[in-house]
């Protein structure tokens, strides 16, 4: 036990390798963040072009580009998608911003469905119920149904930012220092193949278990403020 103090000493505090592990794990929380808050835009446009899609053909168009970019991007891998854009699409544009709009396009396709899920789980009737009042489209759909919706979607969004936080595991490909890569570069500076490989897998563990409690206490207070 000692012995093994020791090794953690020398590999993480002697060696000042823990400042680059917290960096490494800000990285991460940063793209999973931004990815998410673009992957929500893009997946809440999506989802609304296609619901309103249904009754509006000059939006039928649109509305099949975006099947085209759902399909496209949900049947490319990850990894892959993320090296065509940063060695074709962003080319000399910097690793985290490239990483981070590409798991957001990424989470977007994800997202789209999720939505547009949650708007279909709201009565059809809550859209002729606002257009009866004399609210536009946009209106019923801000201020009636996606307030209603939002409540089905908030835990689906939770179980893709867990998934998301996961796939972020290979922003090191596009020279990005996320939580992984900085796990690896400990590891071959210091010549300890254990110790920052088992780091970094318990800390993006608690990160899960954390993000999974709080999305546990969601889904508790949405089925409380149903009851009432």
């Amino acid at each position: 036990m000692e012995k093994w103090l020791d090794k953690l000493y020398e590999t993480f505090v002697e060696t000042g390798n823990y400042e680059m592990i917290l960096d490494g794990l800000g990285a991460t929380i940063i793209i999973t963040l931004g990815a998410l808050a673009i992957g929500v835009v893009i997946g809440a446009l999506i989802a609304i072009i296609k619901y309103f899609a249904e009754d509006t053909p000059a939006l039928k168009p649109v509305a099949k580009i975006c099947d085209l970019y759902v399909t496209v991007v949900r049947g490319i891998p990850v990894t892959v998608l993320l090296l065509i854009f940063f060695f074709i699409v962003m080319r000399n544009t910097e690793g985290m911003i490239t990483a981070i709009i590409t798991f957001g396009i990424n989470s977007g396709a994800y997202m789209a469905e999720l939505i547009r899920s949650g708007i279909n789980a709201v009565d059809h009737g809550q859209m002729e119920a606002g257009r009866s009042l004399g609210l536009s489209k946009m209106q019923t759909m801000s201020k009636i149904i996606m307030p209603q919706a939002v409540r089905y979607i908030l835990p689906a969004i939770g179980n893709e930012m867990i998934a998301l936080l996961k796939e972020t595991s290979v922003a090191g490909y596009v020279a990005v220092i996320d939580l992984t890569r900085a796990g690896n570069l400990v590891r071959n500076n210091t010549f300890d193949a254990v110790n920052p490989l088992i780091l970094v897998a318990l800390v993006y563990l608690l990160l899960v278990v954390l993000l999974t409690q709080l999305l546990n206490l969601v889904e508790r207070r949405l089925a409380k403020s149903d009851k009432r």
